[in-house]
C-alpha cells in the first residue's frame, strides 16, 4: 500500500497574502455583490448596535417615573398610579422593535447574496481544478495519490467554501461592531469605556496563546484526514486483492493507525480552538462586574443615568463577541488559505508541454512505414535512462508484438507511443509526421488501446461499449460486440445491452469486462490498435477468442500487441523482444525459436512452468 504520497504536507499557509489575492481574484466577477454584501452587513451592524442605547432610554423614563412617585409619596400627595409615561416608554419600545427586525432582514438578505457568491466562487474553483487535472501530464498521477487528489477536490473545496460564505461577512461585522459600540460607549461615558477596554489587551493575549496552537493542529488534523482518505479509497479499490492474501488485519492496523493520528489532531485542534470561548466569556465576566460596580457608583452619584448604565452593560457584552469572532476567523482564514494553496499548487502544475498543431497526413505513403521509432531515448527519472537509442519501423497493417522480461521498457514504449510520456531525444513518427509537432487529441483519434486493467464506468454496457466513439451508432456497436465475442453473454444477461454496471462493474466477470473493454476499442474503429496485456486476465477460453476475433479484425489495421503470455502472439508478422530498454531481436516466432536467443529462452521458460512475468 502506498503511504500517502503527495498528501497533504503544506497544510499551513506557505505564503499567505500571496494565496489570499488569488483567492480574492476569483471574486473580482462578483464585486458588485460583495459591495452589496458590505452595505447590508454595515445597515445590520449599525442598527444592533444604536439598539441598547435607546432601550436604555425606556428604562431611564420607567426609573424617572418611579423615583417621581416616590418623592411625592413622600411629600403626601395621594397617587393611584406611579406617574411613568408609558406612551413614551411604548413608542421607543416600536422604535427598537423596528431596528431588530430591520437589522434581521439586512442580515438575512446579506447571507443569502454571500451564500451564492461563495457557491459560485468554489463552482468556479472547481471547474478549474477539474480543467487543469485533464490537462496533467500521466507523471503527476504517477507521484500523487488518489486520495490525496480526492482531498484537495473535496475537503478543500469545501473548507473554502464553507468559509467564504461565513467569513467574509463576519470579518466585516465584527470589525465594524468592535468600533461601533466602542463610538457608543464613548457616548456615554469615558471613564466606563476605559474600564471596559481593559478586556482588550487580556483578549488579545487569549487569542495570542491559543490561536498559534489550535491552527498547528489543524494544520496536523487535515494532513491525517488525507492519509486516512488515501488508505480507505485504495483499501476499497484492492478489497479483493486485501481478501486473497489475508492482509484484512494488516490493512485494518493500517486504517487504525491514520484513524488513531487523525483522531488526536482533531481532538487536540477542537480542544485547543474550544478554550477560546471560555477564556473569552471569563474575560468579558470580570468586564462585565467591573462596569456594573463602578456604573451602580455613578448612578448613585448622578453622573450617569440607569438607562444608560443598563445600555452600557449590553455593549460590554457586545464588546467582546467581535474579538472572540477573530480570534476564530484567525484560525478558520488559515486554515481556509491552506486548502486554497493546495488547490492552487495543483493548478499552478505544469501542464503538458504544448506542441505546434500540424496535420497529420490523410493516409500513408505507398510502401511507407506507418509508424517509426528514430533513435529514441526516454527515462522516468533523470540520468537513469530505461530507453537508449531505440529503432522499429512498422507496416501499414503490421502485428507487433513487444515481448520481454518485466522492466524490459514495454509499456514504456505504448506510453511514448501515446504521447503519455514525450521523448527525451530521437523522434517517434506517425505517418511520417513527427508525433510532438500533432496535438495529443488528434493524434490519439487514431488509436485505441486495452489494458490489462479494465476500466468501465457506472452506466449500461451500451454505453460504456459507445464510449470508445460517441457518435457511434447501434449497429455498430452490436457490430463491435459481436466482432468481441461479447454480443452473446450480454443478450444473456435479464437487460442486455441496457444492463447498468455498478461502480466496480463487479456484477459481470473479469473475463467479460475485459471483452467490453476490447469491444470498445473496436468500435472507435482505430487506425492503430494497441493491447497492453490486453488477455492476461482471462481465461483460456476467452483468450481463444479474443485471437479469433483479432485475426478478423487486424486486416489493414496497425496493431501492437504487449505480452507475457507468449502463445497469444505467436501470429504476428514482426515480435519485437526487449531487454533493459533495448531491441535484442526481431523477427516472427519460429525465426526467432529457430535463432535460439533470448525469445527462445523466454518461450521454453514460459512453457515449462517457469514464468518469468
Amino acid at each position: 500500500m502506498r503511504n500517502g504520497r503527495g498528501s497533504a504536507t503544506k497544510q499551513r499557509p506557505q505564503s499567505f497574502w500571496k494565496t489570499t489575492g488569488r483567492l480574492f481574484r476569483y471574486m473580482k466577477h462578483w464585486i458588485p455583490g460583495i459591495v452589496v454584501v458590505m452595505i447590508f452587513a454595515a445597515a445590520s451592524v449599525i442598527l444592533q448596535i444604536r439598539t441598547p442605547k435607546i432601550l436604555g432610554e425606556a428604562t431611564t423614563e420607567l426609573f424617572k417615573g418611579v423615583m417621581k412617585g416616590t418623592a411625592e409619596l413622600k411629600a403626601g400627595i395621594t397617587m393611584t398610579s406611579l406617574p411613568i409615561n408609558f406612551g413614551k416608554i411604548g413608542h421607543i419600545l416600536l422604535i427598537v422593535g423596528i431596528l431588530y427586525v430591520g437589522a434581521a432582514l439586512f442580515g438575512i438578505v446579506q447571507q443569502v447574496i454571500m451564500n451564492w457568491i461563495a457557491q459560485k466562487v468554489v463552482y468556479q474553483l472547481r471547474r478549474d481544478l477539474k480543467a487543469k487535472m485533464q490537462r496533467l501530464p500521466i507523471s503527476y498521477y504517477d507521484t500523487h495519490s488518489n486520495g490525496d487528489l480526492m482531498s484537495r477536490m473535496a475537503n478543500d473545496m469545501d473548507n473554502i467554501g464553507g468559509t467564504l460564505q461565513q467569513t467574509l461577512s463576519q470579518l466585516v461585522t465584527s470589525v465594524l461592531t468592535f468600533f461601533g459600540v466602542l463610538y457608543m460607549m464613548l457616548t456615554i461615558s469615558g471613564w466606563l469605556t476605559l474600564v471596559a477596554l481593559i478586556s482588550v489587551p487580556l483578549s488579545l493575549v487569549v487569542v495570542m496563546l491559543v490561536a498559534p496552537r489550535s491552527q498547528k493542529f489543524f494544520a496536523s488534523q487535515q494532513k491525517n484526514l488525507g492519509l486516512l482518505n488515501n488508505t480507505v479509497e485504495e483499501t476499497y479499490a484492492g478489497h479483493t486483492v486485501v481478501k486473497t492474501f489475508n492482509q484484512e488485519a494488516d490493512v485494518q492496523d493500517q486504517f487504525e493507525e491514520h484513524n488513531e493520528k487523525y483522531y488526536k489532531s482533531a481532538w487536540k485542534a477542537q480542544f485547543v480552538s474550544s478554550l477560546i470561548f471560555p477564556l473569552m466569556n471569563f474575560v468579558k465576566n470580570l468586564d462585565y462586574l467591573a462596569v456594573a460596580v463602578i456604573g451602580g457608583i455613578q448612578v448613585a452619584n448622578g453622573t450617569v443615568s440607569l438607562g444608560n448604565v443598563q445600555a452600557f452593560l449590553q455593549y460590554t457584552n457586545q464588546f467582546s463577541q467581535p474579538i472572540t469572532q477573530m480570534a476564530n476567523l484567525t484560525n478558520t482564514i488559515q486554515a481556509t488559505i491552506a486548502s486554497a494553496e493546495r488547490v492552487f499548487a495543483v493548478l499552478d502544475e505544469d501542464d503538458m508541454p504544448q506542441t505546434a498543431h500540424d496535420q497529420l497526413p490523410v493516409q500513408t505513403a505507398e510502401a511507407g512505414n506507418v509508424i517509426e521509432f528514430d533513435d529514441v531515448n526516454f527515462q522516468y527519472v533523470p540520468d537513469k535512462p530505461l530507453i537508449e537509442d531505440f529503432n522499429l519501423a512498422v507496416k501499414p497493417g503490421e502485428m507487433v508484438a513487444i515481448v520481454g522480461p518485466t522492466g524490459a521498457g514495454k509499456t514504456t514504449i505504448i506510453n511514448l507511443l501515446e504521447r503519455f510520456y514525450d521523448v527525451a531525444s530521437g523522434q517517434i513518427k506517425y505517418r511520417g509526421q513527427a508525433t510532438n509537432t500533432v496535438a495529443r487529441t488528434d493524434l490519439r483519434k487514431h488509436f485505441a488501446m486495452v489494458l490489462q486493467d479494465t476500466w468501465l464506468f457506472t452506466g449500461s454496457i451500451f454505453d460504456n461499449i459507445k464510449y470508445g466513439r460517441e457518435n457511434a451508432t447501434a449497429d455498430e456497436v452490436y457490430a463491435a460486440a459481436k466482432a468481441a465475442h461479447a454480443d452473446t453473454f450480454i443478450r444473456q444477461l435479464p437487460d442486455g445491452y441496457d444492463t447498468i454496471l455498478n461502480e466496480a462493474a463487479s456484477n459481470i466477470s473479469q473475463g467479460q469486462r475485459q471483452l467490453l473493454t476490447i469491444a470498445r476499442a473496436f468500435v472507435a474503429d482505430p487506425d492503430v490498435l494497441i493491447l497492453d496485456e490486453a488477455t492476461s486476465s482471462v481465461d483460456t477460453r476467452t483468450e481463444m477468442l479474443i485471437q479469433q476475433a483479432m485475426e478478423r479484425l487486424l486486416a489493414g489495421r496497425t496493431s501492437f500487441v504487449v505480452a507475457h503470455r507468449l502463445s497469444t502472439i505467436q501470429n504476428a508478422e514482426n515480435i519485437v523482444v526487449m531487454d533493459h530498454g533495448h531491441i535484442v531481436e526481431t523477427g516472427n516466432h519460429d525465426s526467432l525459436l529457430a535463432a535460439h536467443g533470448f525469445y527462445a529462452d523466454l518461450y521454453n521458460s514460459q512453457f515449462a512452468g517457469n514464468n518469468l512475468a
